[in-house]
């Protein structure tokens, strides 16, 4: 078995930064059964939902009340992931998507929470299906991570906020 992969996120988390899309950037840079090995500054909750879903366990060890060190071991190897469909346009228009069958409402959350919790929406909607989410400002972090994943967007501006429609790929 391979060692782990290190990603110290404390520096960043620190300044104030969002670590979410390097720590699933190295994510799916892993080898087949190797685990990630995550420093940060707190216990990073809604991750293991969202590594949970990839089949991930955890482990975490708090060293001086203050840093945190998380163990991701792969529960069983990864699937090939599927080749992803050409996303649509931010500024495409969204006529003839089926009815969104999922809502959510991340006003009022502060980052990385939006993200986390629509990643962890797209991961239970079937084929073809449709999430809708309400953001207070563009998710900018969040459109490589759809595409990765062959999600299809559409986002408009809705008062203060940003509507977006995302179709799970299949």
């Amino acid at each position: 078995m391979s060692e782990p992969l290190t990603l110290d996120v404390r520096e960043e988390l620190r300044n104030g930064g969002e670590p979410l899309p390097r720590i699933l950037k190295a994510v799916a840079s892993l080898a087949p059964g190797q685990a990630l090995r995550l420093l940060a500054t707190f216990e990073p909750l809604p991750l293991y939902a969202v590594l949970g879903r990839k089949g991930f366990d955890h482990e975490a060890m708090c060293h001086d009340g203050k840093n945190w060190e998380v163990l991701f071991s792969p529960q069983a190897p990864r699937p090939e992931p599927a080749s992803p469909a050409a996303p649509v346009s931010k500024e495409s228009c969204a006529g003839g998507w089926p009815k969104p069958s999922t809502y959510l409402d991340n006003r009022g959350l502060e980052p990385p929470e939006p993200m986390i919790r629509i990643l962890d929406a797209l991961e239970h909607l079937g084929p073809g299906e449709v999430l809708e989410a309400l953001n207070e400002r563009d998710p900018v972090f969040l459109y490589p991570e759809l595409q990765a994943r062959g999600a299809a967007i559409h986002t408009e501006k809705v008062g203060e906020g940003v509507r977006l429609l995302i179709r799970r790929a299949g």
